[in-house]
């Protein structure tokens, strides 16, 4: 008999046959008959309408447009509303939240724990300027918040793993259109991050390499899937491409650990980011699309130090069906060398 009446803000229960674990987040407000109206993705939300558009009395983080760093104080509030560029606050509507980590229950032959954590929302201040069409001085502030959020929640009790990503559109999700990304903090290693690991590790353990530092090497000489470098950083269509478009970004040099990222290096990977970003932009007339970065974990007291951190870039270019629901193989429909040399061209 289940027991437990949702309580707290989400519930993570397992697949006892994949292992993979999925949230329940019943907190985050939605009844049934919810899905039955919604024929729809639902219109985001206008400037008028827009819970972003000032600066919050319990943002954690601020970010002046001079770069400068601060905390929220009574006393700073009026300066700090104006000349903000960048706050994170709480997510209203957390995925995660209060409750007891590593607390294991079993229901009959199912497993279960609540969903603690932390859910953070990073608002840049531009209601109708996304990522692509801002400056790299403004992108390197932007991957500086994420970078000390990440470090600030990774050691926390309950945390395993800190998910940073960003939707931008409605098909992808977005369902407030001024421009905002997301910082999770979770008690499993999702699956695809373990999945990802493992692979990295059988890799290595079979040639002493770096898996995804032998392909970088073997995209920059063959040069046919790049889109965009710089001296730091590649972004090059995968070989492998899951989606149409997709965009990889990786630091050239090997680096496990998005958090340890040098201020010397963050303009570098803004700009890899803002230009991909932007390519995708033009090319494809302002798309919807997801990012997320895949940094190494650190669970179970050990770390991977033949993981190589990167960002993924998804386009909304096509939309799962019956076969790829049902086999879990990817069909994309435009080959990454044409991709990256559509993209090489665009200014």
């Amino acid at each position: 008999m289940h027991t437990n009446k949702m309580k707290n803000i989400s519930e993570l229960r397992q697949d006892i046959v994949s292992g993979d674990w999925v949230v329940i987040a019943t907190g985050r407000g939605r009844r049934p008959d919810d899905f039955a109206k919604q024929t729809k993705p639902s219109k985001p939300t206008g400037i008028d309408t827009c819970p972003f558009e000032g600066l919050a009395d319990n943002a954690l983080y601020v970010s002046l447009k001079n770069s400068e760093i601060h905390s929220i104080s009574k006393k700073s509030y009026s300066l700090l509303r104006r000349d903000w560029f960048l706050q994170i606050i709480p997510n209203k509507y957390p995925a995660f939240g209060k409750g007891l980590c590593s607390v294991v229950r079993k229901n009959g032959p199912y497993f279960e724990e609540d969903g603690v954590g932390f859910h953070d929302v990073v608002v840049t201040r531009d209601h109708n300027r996304s990522i692509a069409l801002m400056k790299t001085e403004e992108v390197a502030m932007l991957i500086r918040a994420y970078r000390d959020r990440y470090l600030q929640l990774k050691d926390s009790d309950c945390v395993e793993y800190v998910s940073i990503f960003h939707n931008h559109g409605p098909e992808a999700g977005a369902s407030i259109a001024h421009p905002h990304s997301q910082v999770v903090a979770i008690p499993v290693v999702p699956p695809t991050i373990r999945r990802s690991v493992d692979g990295s590790e059988k890799f290595y353990k079979k040639n002493k390499k770096c898996v995804h530092c032998v392909m970088v090497d073997f995209e920059r000489k063959e040069r046919e899937r790049i889109v965009y470098e710089n001296e730091l950083f590649i972004a090059f269509a995968p070989y492998a491409s899951r989606t149409a478009f997709e965009i990889r970004i990786f630091p050239k040099k090997h680096s496990a650990l998005f958090e340890t990222i040098h201020n010397s290096a963050v303009k570098d990977f803004a700009d890899a980011l803002r230009v991909s970003l932007l390519k995708l932009y033009k090319g494809l007339g302002n798309p919807s699309y997801n990012f997320f970065i895949h940094t190494s974990p650190a669970f179970d007291s050990r770390t991977f130090d033949h993981y190589h951190w990167h960002v993924e870039i998804f386009p909304k270019t096509g939309i799962w069906a019956g076969f790829e629901l049902g086999t879990g193989i990817d069909i994309s429909t435009v080959a990454p060398e044409k991709a990256a040399a559509f993209l090489r061209k665009i200014k």
